[in-house]
């Protein structure tokens, strides 16, 4: 556009043509008045085209050689072509449509008919490009918003999930952190194809967020169990091996208001299962192998390893070399192996986690 006018490229071989056209288009719009295509790609170099009249009976590159070209540029692909032609055959127009044309405008013209032409087809290319903007500003007010709800709700239950935690005198780090070694496993199982048929669909954002909840369930356990300093006795540890299924349950009653959400599926697989052991040995349903849900044989990797690493009323911290060797040896009994030779491509990775997180 040129000062304030749309800027129309007349490309004909024909003199009278060019002089005509010029006439009957310079009071309105910017015109360059061009003999033949290949010139028209020259002076396009330098000049922005809001709109392009093109003859297609012309010597060396005709119209229908040109548009192809136009269209086969990005930077030229979105210029409307109206075509001129003293052709009229059905088949010419269908054949200049297809190509990519807008128009078809046969020659000799009326002025008034090519001029409101031309203004039909500019007030519609407008148009499109305010929807375009439009669509391009809503979505972004959309992954704006859902951004914020995303925090607000990370916010929300990052803070429930430090409250269970602190009932047994684990930190806030404990959930920060597990959240950072599950990340570090989910990521590098992508990059090497481990599991990826069950990993297809994942969202890694909901399912790192929904970690916070794996032992939501312990809201439901005693405080005299789980502030207990000392080892918990057999039908303590009973009581105490309940808390994954009194998290499915909780996660189950907000699932009643927010059906068929990802982020949901993945928490109540997470607290139900991450306390499983791949030989069937694990609770609370002694699941065994791959009937294990994959989510949580990873949060059990980085659960023990937590735990491991963690001061206890009971128990020193482990330093990392030795979480990484007791880690090793479950694999198979505890761990999924398959799991466990990815642990060791990341362990060093735990590490630097469990060092920058430390409460």
């Amino acid at each position: 556009m040129v000062n304030g006018r749309k800027t129309i490229l007349l490309v004909d071989d024909n003199e009278t043509n060019l002089a005509a056209g010029k006439t009957m288009l310079k009071e309105q719009y910017k015109v360059y008045p061009i003999p033949s295509a290949e010139i028209m790609f020259d002076i396009m170099e330098n000049v922005e085209a809001d709109l392009i009249l093109l003859d297609i009976d012309m010597p060396d590159m005709n119209g229908y050689e040109a548009i192809r070209k136009l269209k086969a540029d990005d930077h030229t692909r979105d210029i409307p072509v109206i075509f001129l032609t003293a052709m009229n055959g059905e088949g010419d127009e269908l054949e200049g449509l297809s190509l990519g044309a807008i128009d078809y405008v046969t020659k000799p013209f009326s002025a008034p008919l090519l001029l409101k032409r031309i203004e039909n087809h500019l007030d519609a290319v407008l148009q499109r490009r305010e929807l375009r903007d439009f669509n391009e500003h809503l979505e972004d007010l959309v992954k704006e918003k859902t951004i914020q709800i995303m925090a607000l709700q990370n916010a929300v239950l990052g803070t429930v999930a430090n409250l269970v935690e602190f009932r047994d005198g684990v930190t806030g780090g404990h959930i920060e952190r597990t959240e950072g070694y599950l990340e570090l496993l989910v990521q590098k199982m992508r990059d090497d194809g481990v599991y990826s048929n069950e990993m297809d669909g994942w969202d890694l954002d909901y399912l790192i967020a929904s970690a916070k909840l794996h032992d939501v369930g312990k809201i439901g356990i005693s405080d005299l169990i789980l502030n207990k300093p000392g080892k918990l006795t057999e039908e303590e540890f009973e009581v105490m091996k309940q808390h994954p299924e009194i998290g499915v349950k909780a996660i189950k009653e907000i699932e009643k208001d927010a059906p068929d959400h990802k982020f949901l599926q993945h928490a109540a697989r997470i607290a139900g299962s991450h306390h499983e052991k791949w030989d069937g040995s694990g609770y609370p349903y002694g699941l065994k192998g791959d009937d294990i849900p994959l989510e949580g044989r990873l949060m059990a990797i980085a659960d023990v390893y937590d735990a491991l690493i963690s001061a206890r009323p009971y128990k020193r911290p482990f330093k990392t070399e030795e979480a990484k060797a007791i880690i090793e040896e479950g694999s198979g009994s505890h761990f999924d192996p398959a799991l466990i030779d990815v642990f060791r491509l990341v362990a060093e990775d735990f590490a630097n986690v469990a060092r920058r997180i430390s409460y």
